[in-house]
């Protein structure tokens, strides 16, 4: 084999004759160790490739796999793919987890925080020696001895709390809870989710639920013109709470411990049609017919929106249960309409009154009481005597009696579920009623007028 390359070199290289078996042996030696060399070389790059599209598969099926298909071939990414994955928005995973983010961004514009200040006394502190008033007696031989006292002087502006509330109108009305917004001496501030801050005026407090309705001025610029023309607030879309079910996804946005604003917390509807006594700045109120849910719910959160996830108000939140955990709850937004549409009306938030004290009928007041009926409400005194029909009242006016048993108000049927209380909540002062009433044995009907709630 050496022979004959050496001739084939021979043949076509040497033109002196000389002999060139060294020569041959050498080149021949470099020409073998290049073509293993390049075969090497491909070997490896086939592997790699190969290797890369498998990897590459793989990083398919997974992308694949999350739901993420926007990544059509993998090894042919353009550079705004890859900062997409890498930097860009998040992409949900789930259609709730799209649901929930569209309706936090929809609605947090219209979320506020109301920040509550007050002029507060301000005391310093200077020091007396009690014995000054008895120098002219005693003389100066007396104990240099000073005590500290305490001295107003003047007052400051100080936050004593905070809530949340949601605008309901373009010019700037805020729907809140009557316990933020309690004190008539306070100030109150409202931050906008931009950042502006605006002084709030307190237009109206509901007198049985816990609800209020306050005010913000909108920002007014001029056109090119020269016309002033108002800037509109964002609004928050109000639902519908009357068909809302227990296990239903909720949110809820609110300014946390009066600090976080617009956190967001999510849950579910976890119960209906609850009655609470709500405690809290020496105020105790009975709120009835109310949401429950486990979507968190903290101080300062008290006002805030609770969303189904379409994004729309279906409550506002209210109270937590404090020695529980993950219980809050929530005033259904179909009452808050009541109390909006009659103040678009009227300037004003009140509701009818009857003025009877009653306790509604079950078994056991059914024994108790030796009654023919397990249903209705029973018009009696209180346990510390308060008086069973309040004076001129609508029910002292048309004739009602202590022991009589309201059957039904204007054909609906009084039960547990369905509470008198909560029937002339939909109602209003002026509108005349049809009772049916159990007195004695006897059924009669009474018509009312009814009064209003002061």
């Amino acid at each position: 084999m050496e022979e004959q390359i050496y001739q084939n070199f021979k043949i076509s290289n040497n033109t002196d004759k000389t002999p060139l078996l060294p020569k041959a042996k050498s080149l021949n030696f470099m020409l073998l160790k290049s073509r293993a060399l390049w075969l090497f070389v491909l070997i490896i790059f086939i592997s790699s490739f190969f290797g890369f599209l498998g990897g590459a598969f793989s990083f398919y099926q997974a992308q694949k796999l999350m739901g993420n298909l926007d990544i059509k071939f993998p090894f042919l990414f353009s550079k705004q793919n890859i900062s997409q994955q890498t930097f860009g928005e998040y992409t949900p995973q789930t259609s709730q987890e799209q649901a929930i983010i569209n309706a936090v961004k929809n609605v947090s514009p219209a979320v506020v925080s109301i920040i509550i200040s007050k002029k507060t006394p301000v005391y310093e502190q200077y020091y007396t020696n009690p014995f000054n008033q008895f120098k002219d007696f005693f003389g100066p031989g007396l104990p240099d001895i000073q005590v500290p006292q305490l001295r107003q002087n003047g007052y400051q502006e100080k936050e004593i709390g905070g809530g949340t509330g949601v605008i309901i109108s373009s010019d700037g009305l805020i729907l809140t809870n009557k316990h933020v917004v309690l004190d008539a001496e306070a100030t109150y501030k409202v931050f906008t989710n931009s950042g502006n801050e605006y002084l709030a005026k307190v237009l109206a407090k509901d007198p049985v639920q816990d609800l209020a309705i306050i005010k913000i001025e909108y920002e007014k610029k001029i056109d090119k013109d020269g016309l002033i023309n108002p800037n509109p607030f964002p609004v928050a879309k109000l639902g519908d709470s009357e068909n809302i079910q227990i296990g239903q996804t909720v949110i809820a946005i609110g300014n946390a411990l009066g600090e976080f604003r617009n956190t967001v917390s999510v849950g579910v509807i976890s119960g209906l049609g609850r009655t609470i006594t709500a405690t809290g700045g020496g105020v105790v109120e009975v709120l009835a017919d109310i949401i429950q849910t486990d979507a968190a719910i903290n101080k300062g959160n008290s006002g805030g929106p609770l969303l189904n996830l379409k994004g729309e108000v279906i409550g506002l939140n209210t109270a937590i249960a404090s020695d529980a955990q993950s219980i809050g709850f929530a005033i259904p937004i179909n009452m808050a309409k009541r109390d909006i549409q009659q103040f678009q009306a009227t300037n004003k938030i009140t509701y009818a009154f009857l003025g009877v004290r009653y306790v509604l009928i079950n078994e056991q007041i059914k024994k108790e009481n030796n009654l023919s009926v397990d249903y209705g409400a029973l018009i009696k005194k209180g346990d510390n005597g308060e008086v069973a029909i309040n004076p001129d009242s609508a029910a002292k006016k048309a004739g009602l009696k202590e022991g009589d048993v309201i059957l039904e108000f204007n054909g609906q049927k009084i039960t547990n579920e369905n509470s008198l209380s909560k029937i002339i909540s939909k109602q209003n002062s002026g509108d005349k009623v049809i009772l049916k009433v159990l007195r004695g044995k006897d059924t009669i009907n009474v018509e009312v007028v009814l009064g209003e709630r002061s």
